[in-house]
């Protein structure tokens, strides 16, 4: 499916299941996306480790509503807190097997988002393992002067913000020497179609979550 169109389904049916309280609904939607992980060969660890990292914010919400509520509903609590594990699994069935390039490429292409802001996303997050690297190097450096940089450390993190701002300069300037010119007509390397078959299995899915709101409780 289209990059753009599986967020924007996820982003609805989102909206939706916080709009209905629907516990079966949530039920189905999580059963869903775990056979669809399963299906994309996920392993082991990483569907465990998505499991796990929700649970303590479902486990608050649910204590909250059941346990210190006046007035105690566990469908309700339940309902509400599998609202928590239907956001991160769609979620992460949108970004299993698209890419940060792939969604920036789409957003660009068929909504029309402006290419400084596409490109601009891409450049920080292609940003982020060179400031890591730098952040080690940093540390390394000060080490070998007697001087121990924490993870808490203002010098560590300055020092950081400094090599960003000179990466970020000079892909500005290698931009411009590529011939980069802001909201000039640009040709496409990578063309991100919208098809038929894009358009059909948005309007099943929704089809499917609204039919289960309206009918599941």
């Amino acid at each position: 499916m289209n990059p753009s169109f599986k967020f924007i389904l996820a982003l609805i049916i989102s909206v939706e299941i916080s709009l209905k309280s629907s516990l079966l609904t949530n039920l189905l939607i999580i059963f869903l996306a775990l056979v669809y992980l399963i299906c994309k060969h996920i392993k082991l660890s990483n569907l465990l480790l998505t499991l796990f990292m929700p649970l303590i914010a479902a486990f608050t919400v649910f204590a909250t509503l059941y346990w210190f509520s006046p007035q105690p509903s566990l469908q309700n609590a339940l309902s509400l807190s599998s609202r928590i594990y239907v956001y991160t699994l769609t979620i992460y069935c949108v970004s299993i097997d698209t890419t940060a390039t792939e969604f920036a490429r789409s957003f660009e292409q068929n909504f029309h988002l402006p290419s400084k802001f596409a490109y601009g996303v891409l450049a920080a997050l292609n940003i982020v393992p060179r400031m890591k690297e730098a952040v080690k190097q940093i540390r390394t450096a000060g080490m070998m002067r007697g001087v121990y940089l924490s993870f808490w450390s203002p010098v560590l993190y300055f020092k950081a913000i400094l090599v960003a701002l000179n990466s970020a300069e000079n892909l500005a300037q290698g931009m411009a020497s590529h011939g980069y010119r802001e909201n000039a007509k640009r040709s496409v390397i990578a063309a991100v179609p919208v098809k038929k078959s894009d358009w059909l299995q948005s309007i099943a899915i929704l089809v499917l979550v609204n039919l289960a709101l309206l009918t599941l409780k």
